[in-house]
């Protein structure tokens, strides 16, 4: 079963929270559905080079919230806010809502996200760079920061042979049927000369023993607030640390030299 479904839904309500929150009754239910699936298809084309993650959609009392998960905020948000403000006016005539608000959190660690990660392999592959260089590049930077495991596959022409094969590069353990196990997946298609070459990345992130918040807006079990209060926790005990070793190590000299 772990081979043939697809990790993110097989965790859903487990680990794993929906990136579409909204209640709908048997008649507005299609309609919100076919709607959420043009929102993210338009800003997916709009902001094609933004490094976009994923798109949360909610909605509440007839106010439209879309938070877009991105490791390049500075292109969405373009110049003073400009660009972001005509996005919202897009989507506002895209959707036929006039209350919509657009929340941009940014992706500190891209090199763990895994359509990031299935998309910079597939930009590499249209720019002609050899596939194998560029999957084993993304393999050793998301081993390099703390990824238990990765596994990429690539189907097509790779390289642009007369007959299509299917390779996969794997580090680390991936294990797919163990449901608390957090696996990011992503499936990406890179546009070459030679036809479409598939690309699939599979991270697996570690066990998650403890009960997870299942809103798709925390990060790793967190919210982006609260992991960057911990971070600026840790660089103040690591600077308090330091500098009580160099007293420590001063008052030592001093005594020794008496």
């Amino acid at each position: 079963m772990g081979q043939k479904a697809n990790p993110i839904g097989n965790r859903l309500g487990i680990i794993r929270g929906w990136e579409s929150n909204w209640y709908a009754t048997k008649k507005d239910y299609a309609g919100k559905l076919i709607e959420d699936h043009r929102i993210r298809t338009y800003l997916n084309a709009r902001i094609n080079k933004g490094g976009i993650s994923k798109i949360v959609i909610e909605r509440t009392l007839g106010k439209l919230i879309i938070t877009i998960h991105t490791s390049k905020p500075g292109i969405i948000i373009g110049k003073g806010g400009g660009e972001v403000d005509r996005i919202k006016e897009e989507l506002k005539k895209l959707t036929g809502k006039d209350d919509v608000q657009i929340n941009i959190l940014e992706i500190r660690r891209p090199e763990l996200d895994a359509m990031i990660v299935a998309d910079t392999v597939a930009r590499q592959i249209e720019n002609r760079i050899n596939y194998k260089r560029a999957i084993k590049m993304s393999i050793a930077s998301a081993l390099r920061m703390g990824a238990e495991g990765i596994k990429v596959k690539v189907s097509g022409r790779l390289g642009g042979s007369e007959i299509a094969r299917t390779e996969e590069i794997k580090q680390g353990r991936v294990p797919l049927h163990t449901f608390r196990m957090d696996i990011d997946y992503a499936n990406v298609f890179a546009l070459t000369v030679y036809g479409k070459i598939g690309i699939k990345v599979w991270i697996c992130k570690g066990e998650v023993l403890a009960k997870r918040d299942l809103n798709p807006n925390f990060i790793g079990g967190k919210s982006e607030v609260s992991d960057r209060r911990e971070r600026r926790d840790d660089r103040h005990d690591r600077r308090d640390d330091r500098r009580g070793g160099g007293g420590g190590e001063r008052r030592g000299g001093g005594g020794r030299r008496n």
